[in-house]
C-alpha cells in the first residue's frame, strides 16, 4: 500500500470510490435493458460515421427497453472548437437522434450521472487514480519529454519495441521517498498504470459484431493522468462508463487495438467491463476500389450536408438502417408502412466489413419516405427548409399554404404515388412552374413535332379549354382535336399504321405540358392547369406560340 506517496499526489482529494458508487448507483432499467452512449468530442463539424454511431446507440437502448446519453468528451481543449457542442447537438437533432440524458445544450445537461462533460469531472477521477495509487498499481513518471525521446531512440538503436514498460520504465521503481521529494519539490510529473501485462500473452474479447477477439495483452506503462491532471480517453472512459452504468460500448473499430489497455484498466479499477460493439467505417467507391468516406473528399461526409439539401430526419435514419441491418430492406418491403420504430433491429446482424454509402440509393428511399407524406406534411417541411436555405421559394410557400398545399397534393394521394422529390432542395425545381416569379419557360419542341402542327394544336386547343372540365373529359377534347390535325386520338391505332398520322394523341398533350409547364414529364396535367387557371394558362400558350 502507497497510502503516503497517494496523499502526496492528490491531498486535496477527500472522497473514496465508495462515495461515487453511492452516488451513482446501478441504474433501475429493466432487465436486458442496455446503457449506451454517445461520446464524442467537440473538436470540429458533425460527420456521417459520428451520427451513424450515434443511431447504433440509440437503436440498441431503444430495442431493449434501455437508455441511451450524450457525454462529451472535452479533454483535450487545444483541439475543442468554440461551437464543437452546438454542431454536435444540432446534427442529432435535426436527424431526430435525441439521448434520453446527458448534455442538451452548451451550459445544460439532464440526468442524475452527470456532470455530462468531462472536463467537470477531474476530481471525480483523481479519487480514482489516487486509489490506483494506494493500491500500489500506478505511479508518477517525472520523465521530461527529452527523456522520452531519449529512449526512445535507444530502443531504435538495440532493436527494441518503443515504449515505457519493464527495464525500460526508468520511474516505475522508484523509491516512495524519492517520488514523494521530488512531488514536494513541484517536479512535473504524469501517471502512469504499473501494467501487469506479460509480452506473448493474449486476452480474449467477445465482440458482439465480430465474434472472439484474440489480442496481445498490454505492456506499457500508459499514462493514466497528464501533467495537468486531466486523463486520456482510456482511464476517462472507464471511470465514466462504470459510474454511468454504460452496458455496451459502441464506437469505431479503429480502437480495437486499444482494447487491451482499456480491459486492463478496468481490471485494475475492479470494474465490470461493458459489452464492447466495434462498428467498421463507413465506405464510398472511388472508381473499381472502395476508401472510407472523407470529410476532407466527401462533401456528404458532414452531417450538414443533408440538413443543406434537406434530406428529411425519416429517410435519412431509414437510409441509416439499410446501412446497419441487412435484413431492413426486406423488412421494409414486407411492412410498407409500419413506423421504423417497429423494426426489430440487432446488433448481431450489423456486418463486420464496412457499409457502402451510396447517395443514390439515399434518394431513392427518400423519395418513397416522401411519396408517403401528405400534401400538407410537404408542404410544411419543405416551408421550414426554405427559410434557412432559398429566401425566395419561403417567400412563395408562406405567402399562401393553402395553394402550395394544393400544388403538392397532385398525383399525391393515390396508390400509386409519384417519387419525384427526396430532398426539399428539389422542391424549387419540381414547383416552379406554378410561380410565375421562379418559372423559366423554354419554347422547345418535340423531335417529332413540325411548329406549325404545335402552333395548330394550341389554337385548335384554347378554343376548346374549360378550366372545369375532369380529367376524362379534358382528355376527351384532347384527342377531338387529333384528327382534323393529322393525329391519331387512339395510340394503339396510330402504333399499328404510323405511316398514316403525324403522330398520336399523347404527341398532342406533350406540346400541351411544354407549353404551359416547360416540361415533358409532369403529374397530372390537368390538375395542374386547373390549379394555374384560365389566364396563366392562355398567356403561357400565346408567349408559347410566340416563341415558335
Amino acid at each position: 500500500m502507497s497510502l503516503q506517496l497517494a496523499n502526496a499526489l492528490f491531498p486535496d482529494i477527500e472522497h473514496t470510490p465508495a462515495y461515487y458508487e453511492e452516488k451513482y448507483p446501478k441504474r433501475n432499467t429493466p432487465e436486458g435493458a442496455r446503457v449506451t452512449r454517445f461520446a464524442p468530442s467537440p473538436t470540429g463539424f458533425m460527420h456521417l460515421g459520428n451520427m451513424f454511431s450515434a443511431f447504433i446507440d440509440k437503436l440498441n437502448a431503444d430495442s431493449t427497453g434501455g437508455i441511451y446519453f450524450l457525454r462529451i468528451e472535452d479533454t483535450d481543449k487545444k483541439r475543442e472548437v468554440e461551437d464543437g457542442v452546438d454542431l454536435i447537438l444540432d446534427g442529432l437533432r435535426a436527424f431526430g437522434i435525441n439521448p434520453d440524458e446527458g448534455i442538451t445544450g452548451k451550459d445544460s445537461q439532464v440526468g442524475n450521472y452527470g456532470p455530462y462533460r468531462q472536463s467537470e469531472r477531474k476530481e471525480i477521477y483523481h479519487c480514482f487514480a489516487k486509489e490506483l495509487v494506494k493500491k500500489g498499481l500506478a505511479y508518477p513518471c517525472f520523465c521530461a519529454e527529452e527523456d522520452l525521446e531519449a529512449l526512445r531512440q535507444t530502443q531504435e538503436k538495440e532493436g527494441e519495441n518503443p515504449g515505457y514498460y519493464g527495464k525500460w520504465a526508468k520511474c516505475r521503481n522508484l523509491p516512495e521517498g524519492e517520488q514523494i521529494r521530488l512531488i514536494s519539490e513541484g517536479k512535473s510529473f504524469v501517471l502512469r498504470l504499473r501494467s501487469n501485462g506479460v509480452e506473448g500473452k493474449k486476452i480474449i474479447v467477445d465482440d458482439l459484431i465480430r465474434g472472439r477477439l484474440e489480442l496481445p495483452e498490454n505492456t506499457l506503462d500508459a499514462v493514466i493522468l497528464k501533467s495537468d491532471g486531466i486523463p486520456p480517453y482510456p482511464f476517462a472512459h472507464a471511470v465514466d462508463d462504470h459510474l454511468m452504468r454504460t452496458t455496451h460500448v459502441v464506437r469505431g473499430d479503429e480502437w480495437i487495438a486499444s482494447l487491451p489497455l482499456h480491459i486492463q484498466i478496468f481490471a485494475a479499477l475492479g470494474f465490470k467491463i461493458p459489452k464492447y460493439i466495434h462498428i467498421a467505417p463507413i465506405m464510398k467507391m472511388d472508381g473499381q476500389s472502395k476508401r472510407k468516406l472523407s470529410k476532407r473528399k466527401d462533401p456528404e461526409a458532414a452531417v450538414s450536408f443533408y440538413k443543406q439539401q434537406g434530406y428529411p430526419a425519416l429517410s435519412v435514419r431509414e437510409y441509416l438502417l439499410t446501412l446497419a441491418n441487412s435484413n431492413f430492406e426486406d423488412w421494409r418491403r414486407a411492412n410498407p408502412n409500419s413506423p421504423q420504430s417497429d423494426f426489430p433491429f440487432s446488433v448481431k446482424k450489423m456486418s463486420s466489413s464496412g457499409a457502402l454509402f451510396d447517395l443514390s440509393k439515399l434518394d431513392d428511399v427518400s423519395k418513397n419516405v416522401i411519396s408517403k407524406m401528405t400534401a400538407r406534411q410537404v408542404c410544411c417541411e419543405a416551408t421550414k427548409w426554405a427559410k434557412d436555405y432559398d429566401k425566395q421559394l419561403y417567400n412563395l410557400l408562406y405567402a399562401n399554404p393553402e395553394y402550395a398545399t394544393a400544388v403538392f397534393s397532385i398525383d399525391r394521394d393515390c396508390p400509386k404515388p409519384r417519387k419525384d422529390i427526396a430532398k426539399w432542395s428539389q422542391i424549387r425545381e419540381y414547383a416552379e412552374y406554378f410561380y410565375d416569379e421562379i418559372y423559366k419557360p423554354t419554347g422547345t419542341l418535340p423531335d417529332n413535332i413540325k411548329p406549325q402542327d404545335a402552333k395548330k394544336m394550341l389554337e385548335k386547343y384554347l378554343t376548346v379549354y374549360n378550366k372545369e372540365d375532369e380529367k376524362d373529359q379534358w382528355f376527351c377534347k384532347i384527342k377531338a382535336i387529333c384528327e382534323p390535325l393529322g393525329f391519331s386520338p387512339d395510340v394503339r391505332k396510330y402504333k399499328e399504321n404510323p405511316c398514316s398520322y403525324k403522330g398520336h394523341a399523347g404527341d398532342v398533350s406533350t406540346v400541351i405540358r411544354l407549353a404551359v409547364t416547360s416540361r415533358m414529364n409532369t403529374p397530372d396535367l390537368c390538375l395542374i392547369m386547373k390549379l394555374l387557371g384560365r389566364q396563366r394558362i392562355e398567356k403561357r400558350i400565346h408567349d408559347y406560340l410566340e416563341a415558335l
